[in-house]
């Protein structure tokens, strides 16, 4: 599962927490307490990562968490997204060229990349297995 570690910091100024990712330095978050800016954090990282798929960029995976530190876990379809999305570029195949793989519309692939959409899994490992590659998923 991909962890994200996180900086929650007190913020003594104005009362309760700020987050920051060191993976994604330009995403940051706060809440009232500590859950709240746990949940804020996992709604920004997912707009940086949103940010990085819609920029045709890698997203970057998670740096090592030190000790003590929080992590955000990222959702197993997020996760499969941000995976198949890095092998896609890794390889250098373009959307287009995953649609023709998958004998499906271009839309259809702009949508397997959209975190609000609910992808289904038997899609994703179809888009795995055109990369040479397959989906593994564990229940821990």
């Amino acid at each position: 599962m991909l962890r994200y570690p996180i900086e929650l910091i007190p913020d003594t100024e104005h009362g309760g927490f700020l987050v920051g990712f060191p993976d994604f330095p330009f995403v940051h978050g706060v809440g009232d307490t500590e859950e709240e800016a746990l949940r804020e954090a996992l709604d920004g990282l997912e707009s940086g990562i949103a940010f990085f798929l819609d920029e045709q960029r890698p997203v970057p995976l998670p740096s090592a968490k030190k000790r003590g530190q929080k992590t955000v876990a990222l959702s197993a379809l997020t996760e499969a997204k941000v995976l198949l999305f890095n092998e896609m570029l890794a390889q250098g195949v373009k959307k287009a060229e995953l649609a023709r793989r998958l004998n499906i519309a271009p839309p259809n692939v702009e949508r397997i990349f959209r975190l609000n959409h609910q992808t289904r899994l038997e899609t994703l490992d179809a888009a795995a297995k055109s990369l040479g590659k397959r989906l593994d998923m564990r229940l821990r």
